[in-house]
């Protein structure tokens, strides 16, 4: 499937349920919340274990926006990869060096039977990021990127979700990154693309 087909069916489904109100209460742990919070926000640290170059890649960073009527979410989120993944060498006599990936982009996320207990949420993240390699752990200065590009990402997400408090979820989900764009040598959009498992949490008014 094409990105920009996944970016219209995404948006198309998720907008389309932004005009329901909530009239019920939140249900959680500690029990239920007040009605009708027409706006609020939140923000989702998160943790998610995807491939990389067809290694496993941990990359940590989240996402926080304004939550509209206990169901729509608009914000904007940002993913770094952070454990080490080693770039290959074309000489023996070249320094070690990592995979480095950043990305960034706007989030939309809609939430269904945000009061109950238990409930699910999807969205997803449509914006820019980049892959580089760099020299880690070099003594004395500040390590060095090298082949830096650019790519456009596309990931959308679904996460299973508890109400701890009126305030405080937390969720387990998965996603898939699409990647397209890049053009660091050693490395292709297939492998900088992938599935992730995630582990948020969530802190705010909902």
């Amino acid at each position: 499937m094409k990105l920009k087909t996944l970016f219209f069916i995404t948006a198309a489904v998720l907008l389309s349920h932004a005009g329901f109100a909530q009239d019920a209460p939140i249900e959680s742990l500690a029990g239920r919340g007040k009605t009708k919070i027409r706006v609020g926000g939140f923000g989702a640290p998160t943790i998610k274990f995807t491939t990389f170059d067809d290694q496993l890649g941990v990359l940590m960073g989240g996402y926080a926006g304004v939550m509209l009527n206990s169901r729509m979410m608009l914000g904007a989120g940002a993913y770094a990869l952070v454990n080490n993944i080693k770039a290959p060498s074309i000489n023996a006599a070249d320094p070690t060096l990592y995979w480095n990936m950043w990305y960034t982009g706007f989030v939309p996320e809609y939430t269904i039977n945000s009061n109950k207990l238990f409930h699910v949420a999807v969205g997803a993240l449509i914006g820019g990021g980049g892959v580089m390699k760099n020299e880690r752990f070099k003594a004395g200065d500040e390590s060095e990127n090298f082949d830096n590009s650019g790519f456009f990402v596309g990931e959308p997400h679904a996460n299973f979700e508890m109400n701890i408090t009126s305030y405080l979820r937390l969720a387990i989900g998965g996603s898939y990154r699409f990647v397209s764009g890049s053009n660091t040598a050693g490395i292709t959009d297939s492998k900088l693309s992938g599935p992730a498992a995630h582990f948020t949490i969530k802190a705010g008014r909902f």
